[in-house]
């Protein structure tokens, strides 16, 4: 209240992370409101992000960012702004600040959804924290602080981790994660700076033809390819300088950072080779240089009060990209398979075991300005304008190919805020804002990326408009609300291609939608919660058969989200948390509303208490009521053994993990170091 540009934008405290019960770090996001995080593979893959009627697939239009890096990979080579976010360490998070919509100067890539700004603490008290159980995870966190001179902390933080999960065969998930952070001064005064490293590797059990599950050719929790799996590295180094000059405020982030990840995905199974099967390895190595810095003044504007922000942003990438058929994970095939227009699939041979194989350079760039002004103790004002430069190359070392190209997108965005009145504040928002494409789609290097040849060319910046109006209010002693009513239109909705295991630049789209959040808390100790999103997804085009669509639904875009929970903090020795999730219907055939899923609904919970001597004990159950719904699923095309050449378009299911239970317990050693 008195702070916020919008309705929907926020702040998840560190005390709230601590509190909600999650099975992956992934899931700490679903304190934004409306937000779903869940899976379709595995842990050794991103998550994938549902909210605002929108399929995020595995991160495009969520930009996340943790200690100011950001964390979307565009031109990825599994999906377009894939987001991992395996290498957050949960008892090291600060707070998430999040954001919905693209009304926010200083938001670029992938956030014109949403997005979120993820805090580290600079300080920690010595600890450690063993984990185990039902679904065979065990995992080992240890971190603590020392002081340094007079006001330097050094944090060092280690965490390891197993899963197997119920998986058949078993995930043998295995990670390990690490950081070192020195920091000194204050959020307003000072200066950090953080090294992040992470490894993993494990099986990936993909979504599977019901139809397979069925008649017994495998387990509900088992896979036709058992070979699938994942492996991937990141490591990282990011500085912080926040310093008082002048009449305002100078802020200064780098970063560096360095990945590499492999996927040995099959989809399709016996679809497109009926001999070796679908099996594809994706490889990828990337290194991303850039940064933000940001002057905040505050002044006045004749005699009203105001806040002007000027920041430029940069970022640059280089990453090669690659492709390959295999079997069983061990062996690179010396040919690959294209599909026709005509449904007739041809195989061609792969060059150095290279069914496509890119070089790409990305470079974006972005100057932008924000002014907060108030011009009446009841209104105010936040307005602001971005311009994105954006450039890229790319070269196929496969075909020789080349593209290189750019593009200037203006951005306008505004708010306008009526209140306090009865402690409620209005709000009316507008704002334009985008997504970049794959550039091997943009360019027709690899054309499977970019949209059907009648709908035109793929855009390099896809835009996005959106309009907003909304309040919140805490007219109701100890209750907090939240409500806002948008409408978003998009110039190019990215769909997913499960033949490619990658996202495709599509039709242009609209969601209409209304979002209600609350938060009581009856007595100090306790929260209640809950949020309420409905949304309207569809195609928003009079030539949908221009785009190879015969209606308007959007295929995995979910009609509505409902959680609700208890948080409950220092009962005397007692704390934790009971969450409920409920992923409502969604179309499942692009274009078409039937077939449709019902979704699926998970109760997870946390009860931790406080022992003498600095011991704490936290019992986690996570799908309570052992419900048998899906994580995710999909309706497309796969074949069998023994099946028709031309497939069975069937329901493909990744089931949510059957009811499990975990033991941590935690011993902390005084104070934070010395």
């Amino acid at each position: 209240m008195g702070r916020a540009a919008t309705a929907s934008q926020g702040s998840i405290t560190a005390k709230e992370v601590e509190l909600r019960p999650i099975v992956r770090p992934g899931q700490l996001y679903e304190s934004i409101p409306g937000l779903v995080v869940t899976i379709h593979s595995g842990e050794g893959k991103a998550n994938q992000y549902l909210i605002r009627g929108y399929n995020l697939d595995h991160g495009t239009d969520f930009a996340n960012f943790v200690d100011d890096m950001p964390v979307n990979r565009p031109t990825n080579t599994h999906g377009q702004g894939y987001s991992d976010l395996a290498f957050l360490i949960p008892q090291l998070v600060a707070g998430i600040d999040y954001t919905k919509g693209p009304y926010y100067a200083a938001i670029g890539d992938f956030g014109s959804v949403a997005s979120s700004h993820t805090r580290l603490v600079n300080e920690i008290p010595a600890q450690v924290t063993v984990t185990a159980g039902t679904d065979k995870v065990q995992s080992l966190f240890g971190a603590g602080t020392r002081h340094v001179g007079a006001d330097g902390r050094l944090l060092g933080a280690v965490e390891l981790a197993h899963l197997d999960g119920p998986w058949q065969p078993a995930q043998n998930f295995r990670k390990v994660n690490a950081l070192l952070r020195y920091s000194r001064g204050t959020s307003g005064d000072g200066f950090s700076l953080t090294g992040m490293y992470y490894r993993s590797s494990g099986l990936l059990i993909t979504d599977q033809p019901q139809r397979a599950v069925e008649a017994g050719l495998i387990d509900r929790f088992g896979t036709l390819d058992p070979t699938d799996a994942s492996r991937s590295l990141r490591y990282s180094l990011s500085a912080h300088l926040d310093k008082p000059l002048g009449p305002g405020k100078l802020s200064l982030s780098l970063y560096g950072i360095h990945a590499t990840m492999t996927l040995w995905n099959n989809f399709t199974h016996y679809l497109d080779d009926p001999v070796n099967g679908d099996q594809e390895q994706q490889d990828e190595e990337r290194t991303t240089l850039g940064g933000v810095v940001s002057y905040t003044l505050h002044g006045k504007l004749g005699s009203l009060d105001s806040e002007t922000l000027v920041g430029l942003q940069g970022r640059y990438d280089t990453n090669f990209v690659d492709r390959r058929h295999t079997l069983h994970r061990t062996s690179v095939l010396s040919y690959c398979n294209l599909e026709q227009d005509d449904g007739s699939v041809i195989a061609y041979p792969t060059m150095d075991g290279y069914c496509n194989a890119d070089r790409v350079h990305l470079l974006d760039l972005a100057p932008y300005l924000q002014n907060t002004t108030r011009w009446t103790p009841w209104l105010r004002t936040v307005v602001g304008v971005r311009e994105e430069y954006y450039r890229a190359d790319d070269h196929s070392i496969v075909t020789g190919a080349r593209g290189k190209g750019h593009q200037w997108l203006f951005q306008p965005k505004g708010s306008l805020i009526l209140g306090p009145w009865a402690k409620t504040e209005l709000y009316v928002s507008y704002g334009r804002g985008f997504h970049s494409d794959d550039v091997r789609g943009v360019f027709g290097i690899l054309p499977t990326q970019g949209i059907p040849l009648a709908g035109g060319a793929t855009p390099l910046l896809a835009a996005t408009t959106g309009v907003e109006i909304g309040l919140r209010t805490d007219i109701v002693p100890r209750l907090m609300l939240q409500v806002a009513a948008f409408q978003q239109d998009f110039g190019s909705e990215l769909v997913y291609n499960p033949d490619a295991g990658q996202d495709e630049a599509g039709a242009p789209s609209r969601r209409k939608g209304i979002e209600i959040s609350g938060q009581y808390h009856p007595v100090r100790w306790l929260e209640l919660n809950a949020d309420l999103a409905f949304s309207r997804p569809r195609y928003h085009t009079e030539d949908l058969a221009a785009y190879g669509l015969n209606g308007p639904y959007i295929a995995d875009a979910p009609n509505f989200i409902y959680s609700a929970g208890v948080l409950v903090d220092t009962l005397g020795r007692w704390s934790g948390g009971l969450q409920w999730r409920r992923l409502g219907t969604h179309s499942l055939s692009d274009g078409d509303q039937f077939p449709q899923d019902n979704g699926y609904s998970e109760f997870n919970l946390d009860v931790g208490y406080a022992l003498p001597g600095g011991w704490k004990v936290t019992a986690s159950i996570f799908n309570i009521f052992n419900s048998h719904d899906d994580a995710a699923d999909y309706y497309y095309t796969t074949r069998l053994p023994g099946e028709p050449a031309e497939g069975v378009a069937d329901f493909q299911v990744h089931p949510l993990e059957p009811r499990a239970a975990r033991l941590s317990i935690t011993r902390m050693f005084g104070g934070s170091g010395g």
